[in-house]
Order: C-alpha cells, then structure tokens, then sequence
C-alpha cells in the first residue's frame, strides 16, 4: 500500500484524484485548506467504502504549514510514495488590472506550493530510491491565456520545474511528470455560461469539455508501475485544443 498525498483536494480534480488512488487500495491523504466540509464529506465516503484514507489541513502555500503538515504524516505512515501537487486558484483579469497582491498570490498558491511540497517530500522519497511526483499544470500553461497571464505564468513554471526536477531526481529512482489539463468542468470553470463552453468547444478537436475523471485517470496512469520510463514530461489531457 503506498501513501499518497493529493493536495488541493476537497473537490474536483483534486477529489477525483484522491477518489482513484483510495480505489487503487492507496493509503491517501486529503490535503485542503478552507473547504473543510467538502473535505470531511469526501473522507466518509472513502472510509464508508472500506477505503484507507485521512484529511489533513494545511494552506500549501505557506512553506511552515507545508512542513507541519509533513511531520504530521510522518508521524503515522514515515513518508509520502506518490505526491499529486494540485491546489490552486484561478482569476480572470487584465493584465494591466493585475496588482501585487494577485500576482503574489497566484504564484503561491499555484506554483510555491508546489515547490513546497516537493521539497518536504523529496527526503523520504531519495532515501527509498523510489517516488512519484505529479504536477497539475494547464493548457494555458502551454499557450497562453488571454486575461490570464498571471495563472499562465504560474502553470508555465510548474512545467519548468517539473522537467528540471526530472532531470535532477531521475538517478534516484524518482520520476516526476505533469498533467496538463484543457477545460474542465469543476467549481474552478463554474462562473462560465452554457454559452462560453460552447465558444470553448469550438477550439477542441473533441467538442467536448471535460471532466475531473479525465485528469484523474491520467494522474493514477502517471503514479504507476506502467509509467516507469516516463520522467519530466507533460501530458496534454485537453480534447485536443490548441
């Protein structure tokens, strides 16, 4: 049984993640933050399943939060095996209305954080010769989006330090990847209209939105045995929009 740590992860893509490792006979972790409730629901309904799981509360973007967090799963299961680096938040603004405060802010929470949990992670996964790090980037990581950039910027650098740690990492057995994924119905996509999904359909190969199942089948995919020989690379689960 491995132990898994899914930030992000009271609902959508971060739930479903949870939801497939604890299905996979996994040890998970719930990591969340504000959404207390969800995070409880989502535990009971693993644990009514016969699943082995916990919720944990941390704000991953606050490096000494992440460290206690870490020490508390320490405490109970020595390490984390698989990391599924989640959590983040996304604004729609012009780039000229960006300000300090949402800039600093959406580089924490979408990319410090990740930088954050790796680092804590890393140790016990080093001395094991053994790991899985999974990064949740985006599509607007990869292209762009417009009144986005300050979230673009932020899932670009999840990209660039998922291929340098891959580099870094891979003689010790550990293999870090990242899931980018296209548009995703979850409460991140919630204020868009019937009508804007159907404008977003227009740029997807599929014509079809997608959902978290879809990230979470190629996260599980990207943790396991199968995916072995596969480091410091992205994979595109958008439909193909481009």
């Amino acid at each position: 049984m491995r132990n898994v740590l899914v930030t992000g992860a009271s609902r959508g893509i971060g739930a479903q993640c949870a939801r497939l490792f604890a299905q996979n006979e996994d040890n998970v972790y719930i990591n969340y933050y504000r959404s207390q409730k969800n995070a409880e629901g989502l535990l009971d309904e693993l644990l009514g399943s016969g699943f082995s799981a916990h919720i944990i509360k941390a704000d991953v973007s606050d490096p000494i939060q992440v460290k206690e967090m870490f020490a508390q799963i320490e405490t109970e299961c020595v390490g984390i095996d698989v990391l599924v680096n989640n959590a983040g938040i996304a604004q729609t603004k012009l780039f000229t209305d960006i300000s300090d405060k949402d800039w600093d802010k959406m580089i924490a929470v979408n990319l410090s954080s990740a930088f954050y949990c790796c680092r804590a992670a890393l140790p016990y996964m080093i001395r094991r010769k053994s790991g899985r790090i999974i990064n949740i980037s985006s599509v607007w990581g990869q292209i762009g989006g417009s009144c986005e950039v300050h979230y673009s910027a932020a899932k670009a650098g999840i990209i660039g330090l998922t291929k340098a740690l891959a580099q870094e990492e891979g003689l010790s057995g550990i293999t870090v990847n990242c899931v980018a994924p296209g548009v995703i119905r979850t409460d991140m996509t919630s204020h868009l209209s019937e009508d804007d999904f159907n404008a977003l359909k227009e740029e997807i190969a599929t014509a079809v939105i997608g959902t978290p199942d879809d990230i979470a089948k190629a996260v599980l995919f990207l943790a396991s045995p199968s995916s072995s020989f596969i480091t410091g690379q992205v994979l595109p689960v958008n439909g193909g929009q481009c």
